[in-house]
């Protein structure tokens, strides 16, 4: 067999890539079924699927992550900002619509740290803008999923290939969040060089495959870690115990919706939260900038105070005009409507959803919805409507210019196709600071694992000195 031709670089690393990828799969066809079992190996699977059915990970370059760490990082201290002023201003809390119960918790101490260690920003990148979707402030996932899958990828011979090419550059999330997580655990007060860490979850949920991931990683890093459900834990009124070990760091991945709706289960973590027994991040605070109803203080004329010129122009550039679904009057761009008269006129540029929900769950696109279920989902996003109780308050967005680009899938029987995808960049934020990069594919317009997207690793890339030409390194 005569030796494969390598393809020069095309005008950009996708091309060179897709060039790399097809005469590949041609020489080695049983390459995608093999993949797709290493991923498997590597516990890289959401419940019974694989989380990466593609063959390409998504390339950023240096410019746009320097665009994405800006927007982002302001976004992240706006968050933690408004997390404290809400705590001494009731008329800002109130904006955040929060459940009663929620507050309660939202109110105990917390001492030190931020409220939210860990973040993701859900949002989209093209070559001429960068919108946020959501603020992911509470306990985000797929942290130890993107790293390992970045891993995989980095091992694939293709990669070895295109690195001859190109500068890759992956990151090291599970070690920064280790970082993050500790840095949190002295600023509240902790003292131990080693301290006990607790992931605590339910059993039952599909991502308890990403703690194994990490505890196996902590460990590696010399930090002791012990996996538990809430309602395993043992609070003895002065310590909180999980497997027989004191636990004095808490990673929280069990939900505040979940603490509050099954509070037996919970006891134990928040008394020993309640009591500053030990620390827990992301801490309570969290919930306040983790609402949607977030990216409605941010753009309500009325907030604008709160905010320095550079914030508003991040504000202004990267979060899509949100408000809180009321029959009220408000302004749209400077100019006043009455809310629910302009929800019915601009159905086709307007987005519906709980403030306080995940994974797709209660989302209407109006560009998608019949006039009909449009009506029927404003009158439940009303106060009132019958959802508030479940979901707290709705919020209404603009449309948004979303990410798209064809990716090689693997489908059935290992055969390979290119697909178009929506391409969800979510940015990892450990105490503020941009960390690394989610980035989930999805056929229809709602990006998440949970509604059956896909996930893909993120590179920094850009060509080696050598080969170096304007323009390379874009998406």
């Amino acid at each position: 067999m005569n030796a494969r031709r390598i393809p020069s670089p095309g005008p950009d690393p996708v091309e060179y890539w897709n060039d790399l990828l097809r005469p590949m799969l041609e020489e080695s066809p049983g390459f995608p079924n093999k993949f797709l079992k290493e991923l498997k190996e590597a516990k890289l699977t959401f419940g019974n699927r694989v989380h990466c059915p593609f063959l390409r990970p998504f390339f950023l370059s240096p410019e746009a992550e320097a665009r994405v760490r800006h927007a982002t990082e302001t976004l992240a201290r706006l968050g933690e900002r408004m997390a404290s002023l809400a705590m001494d201003d009731k008329t800002l809390f109130s904006q955040f619509h929060l459940r009663s119960e929620e507050e309660r918790l939202v109110r105990l101490p917390a001492g030190g740290g931020p409220a939210s260690t860990a973040s993701r920003v859900d949002a989209f990148l093209l070559p001429d803008s960068l919108k946020f979707t959501e603020y992911n402030g509470e306990s985000p996932a797929g942290a130890g999923y993107t790293e390992a899958l970045s891993e995989l990828f980095r091992e694939l011979p293709i990669m070895k290939e295109f690195a001859k090419k190109f500068e890759v550059h992956n990151y090291p999330l599970s070690a920064r969040l280790l970082d993050a997580l500790v840095g949190t655990y002295r600023d509240w007060g902790g003292t131990s060089q080693q301290p006990q860490m607790l992931i605590v979850d339910w059993k039952e949920v599909p991502t308890w495959s990403e703690f194994e991931i990490l505890k196996q990683r902590f460990e590696a890093l010399r930090v002791p870690v012990v996996l538990s459900d809430p309602g395993e834990l043992e609070w003895d009124g002065k310590s909180l115990w999980a497997k027989g070990k004191k636990i004095d760091l808490v990673y929280r991945r069990v939900l505040i919706n979940d603490i509050v709706a099954r509070p037996t289960e919970c006891a134990a973590l928040v008394k020993a939260y309640e009591a500053q027994a030990v620390c827990v991040a992301n801490n309570f605070r969290c919930k306040i900038p983790h609402v949607k109803a977030f990216f409605a203080v941010l753009t309500d004329e009325k907030n604008r105070k709160l905010f320095t010129p550079e914030e508003l122009d991040v504000i202004e550039q990267h979060v899509p005009w949100t408000r809180v679904v009321e029959d009220v009057e408000t302004d749209h761009r400077g100019k006043p409507i009455a809310l629910l008269d302009y929800i019915r006129k601009n159905q086709k540029d307007l987005v519906l959803k709980p403030s306080d929900e995940y994974g797709g769950t209660g989302v209407t696109l109006g560009w998608e919805a019949e006039a009909k279920h449009w009506e029927k989902s404003i009158q439940q996003a009303l106060p009132g409507g019958g959802s508030a109780k479940e979901h707290g308050c709705w919020i209404v967005q603009e449309k948004i210019a979303m990410s798209r680009g064809e990716f090689p899938y693997i489908g059935a029987n290992g055969k390979v196709e290119f697909r178009d995808m929506l391409v969800d960049l979510a940015p990892y934020m450990f105490r503020r600071k941009l960390a690394g990069f989610l980035t989930r594919l999805s056929a229809s317009s709602l990006a998440n694992v949970t509604s059956g997207g896909g996930q893909i690793p993120g590179f920094r890339v850009e060509p080696k000195r050598a080969e170096k030409v304007a323009g390379q390194g874009n998406l």
